[in-house]
């Protein structure tokens, strides 16, 4: 038995490869990847090309309703809100939910924030909600008062009380 100890790597290269790999072969590669690159690029235009033109020849006629419809109704010369409001009558869909219902909270905030008349005539007045709720806690809620005449009928509509069955009055 020999108490000689033996490298893991038995090539004798120390651990690791010696050898680079040499840039001729990374050139070929890159020069490879390239051509199929352009190859792809140029199959995949082409696809686009003659699936544009199909669809074009496929189109379903416009709707004769419709005056002054450009040739190809995916694209439009005009703004998108003006078409739909010269050709198209109404009641129509939304066309931008969001800017619609962002108009919306604004009105309504500027409504429930500044002062305004709501009836000039007969002086009724629209104040901020802030200074609403600061009148409210300094005044107090509006509270109503019991008048004598709504505890009147109350009393009458009490049952007299029954007389004893011993008693002879």
């Amino acid at each position: 038995m020999s108490k000689q100890t033996h490298p893991a790597n038995s090539t004798g290269n120390g651990g690791y490869e010696r050898r680079d790999i040499g840039a001729a072969g990374v050139l070929y590669f890159l020069a490879g990847l390239a051509v199929a690159g352009l190859l792809v690029y140029f199959v995949v235009a082409g696809l686009h090309s003659y699936l544009e033109k199909r669809s074009e020849a496929e189109q379903a006629p416009v709707n004769p309703l419709v005056t002054n419809a450009p040739a190809d109704t995916r694209k439009l010369t005009i703004d998108y809100k003006d078409y739909l409001k010269q050709n198209f009558s109404s009641p129509q869909l939304e066309i931008d939910e969001r800017n619609q219902l962002d108009k919306i909270r604004i009105d309504e905030a500027q409504t429930l924030s500044t002062y305004d008349w709501v009836d000039q005539k007969s002086g009724t007045v629209r104040i901020p909600i802030e200074r609403a709720m600061d009148l409210v806690a300094q005044r107090g809620l509006p509270v109503r008062t019991q008048s004598a005449t709504a505890e009147a009928p109350a009393a009458q509509s009490k049952p007299a009380p029954e007389k004893p069955k011993g008693s002879k009055k």
